[in-house]
């Protein structure tokens, strides 16, 4: 068990996430890992065809909500493979490394809760980036062609117009550099 696997999990679990822990171990050995780090949900004694099926079934389970798989190893590059998301530990064997969707450098399963939260945190900004950027060209665009003018007499400069696209872009790659401030551990 590695120093740093009970705290993971327990982070894991207060973002509510699932843990399920697969193994090719006999299931004596994997429950009792699994009772030490915090995991309830055990399938032990299983090839890595099989890790990919139950991979197959906890998104069937859950109604094809996102299921990411973690691994290290050969035996688990099939389920990665299959996982909507798939994470290979950075120490980990090259297929493993190949087959996942994500590499975390590190050695630490605490980098599984960071690159979460750091992606939710990148998918938030990319909206919202996507909204400061349509309102300008959505109100700047019409404006600045006379859109406006016949009906209400509105027209705006072009060069006001260009102004507000480069505002817009300021506006998108300050929000994208506020990611670096990101608490994720």
């Amino acid at each position: 068990i590695k120093n740093d696997s009970k705290k993971a999990i327990s982070v894991l679990k207060q973002m509510n996430i699932n843990v399920v822990m697969l193994t090719g171990d006999n299931p004596l050995t994997a429950k009792e890992i699994a009772s030490q780090v915090g995991i309830e949900n055990v399938v032990a004694n299983i090839l890595p065809e099989e890790k990919a099926r139950e991979i197959t079934k906890l998104s069937e389970k859950t109604q094809n909500a996102n299921v990411a798989m973690v691994g290290d190893g050969i035996n688990d590059a099939p389920a990665l493979a299959t996982a909507y998301c798939g994470i290979a530990v950075g120490a980990g064997t090259d297929v493993a490394i190949d087959a996942a969707d994500i590499v975390l450098m590190k050695n630490t399963l605490l980098d599984v809760p960071a690159a979460i939260t750091l992606s939710k945190k990148t998918l938030r900004n990319i909206k919202q980036n996507l909204f400061w950027a349509f309102i300008y060209n959505i109100i700047c665009i019409p404006l600045a062609a006379g859109c406006l003018f016949l009906p209400f007499g509105i027209i705006l400069n072009p060069m006001i117009g260009a102004a507000a696209m480069s505002l817009s872009s300021f506006c998108v790659v300050t929000n994208s550099l506020r990611l670096n401030f990101a608490k994720i551990y």
